[in-house]
């Protein structure tokens, strides 16, 4: 498997378009549901498909594997990762966890997290990401798992001070029909969604895209299902010595994207945090200090 390659469906990205026709329809199928649509027998995938069973010989080689029983074994390795539970994930960072000190090895994950994210993230990607979510004729909707829904809403407290037309929706997957129903075509949905995918997620992403709504993916390297539905999808690297994923690269690609977004209409966002801080002094919602020294 190629070095650059982290997952399997990061090889077949990165060899598409040296792949046949037929091995491109064989790849296509295999991400649709991915990874499950790559689980079956070689005979049923081919099937499946609409291939022979040399192509997908030929497709796995070019994929850096020896064969399809190494390239099954992935996938299921890969499968296990993005079932894991936080008790499965504690004992095994418990029976690998080096002789140091916790802060040591979070600042050590951590920092690979983000350096391996970085590596692989496309900045046209970024770029366009952020040029829809700066577009003011669109609007622009959040939301987030269980444990994500915290970072959706970082996302939605900023972005609402830049521009208008910002709209967090709730975890409460019965709300949601109500927001794709106020939702217009080209307006953007943003959605964070990390392994042990939320299949509401997927759903809402699906109803979404058919009525012309752009999604934004915040998710893993093994890559929610939403992906398959998504426009600009960000995989980040969350792992950590902990029974929890790390939220803290996640978290950087937002802040980046929240300072592309205002850079690039600065004079606009300065207006509206002018308005915003002199309602605030009107609601006195902060502490003013008081710089008179005490009696």
């Amino acid at each position: 498997m190629p070095t650059t390659a982290r997952t399997v469906s990061d090889a077949i990205r990165t060899r598409y378009d040296d792949l046949t026709r037929a091995e491109r329809q064989l790849a296509d199928r295999i991400l649709e549901n991915y990874p499950v649509s790559g689980l079956g027998s070689i005979t049923a995938i081919a099937e499946n498909a609409g291939v022979s069973t040399p192509t997908v010989a030929r497709m796995v080689q070019k994929l850096g594997f020896k064969g399809y029983p190494e390239f099954q074994s992935r996938l299921h390795h890969e499968l296990e990762e993005t079932i894991s539970n936080p008790i499965a994930k504690h004992d095994r960072w418990a029976l690998n966890a080096p002789g140091t000190h916790i802060l040591n090895r979070f600042a050590d994950a951590i920092t690979a997290n983000l350096r391996e994210t970085l590596s692989d993230l496309d900045t046209k990607t970024f770029e366009d990401a952020a040029a829809l979510l700066g577009d003011r004729d669109r609007s622009i909707y959040f939301v987030g798992g269980r444990i994500t829904c915290a970072l959706a809403e970082y996302f939605f407290t900023h972005m609402q001070v830049i521009r208008p037309k910002t709209t967090l929706i709730s975890t409460n997957s019965s709300s949601w029909p109500q927001h794709v129903l106020n939702m217009n075509r080209g307006d953007v949905l943003v959605i964070f969604d990390i392994r042990r995918y939320e299949q509401e997620m997927a759903t809402l992403a699906e109803v979404a895209k058919s009525s012309g709504i752009v999604i934004i993916l915040m998710t893993d390297v093994w890559g929610s299902p939403v992906a398959q539905h998504a426009r600009h999808i960000f995989r980040v690297r969350i792992e950590a010595p902990s029974a929890w994923d790390s939220s803290v690269v996640t978290l950087f690609v937002v802040e980046a994207l929240i300072e592309a977004v205002q850079s690039c209409a600065w004079d606009k966002t300065r207006q509206r945090m002018n308005s915003l801080e002199e309602l605030f002094e009107r609601s006195r919602l902060f502490r003013r200090h008081n710089h008179q020294k005490l009696e």
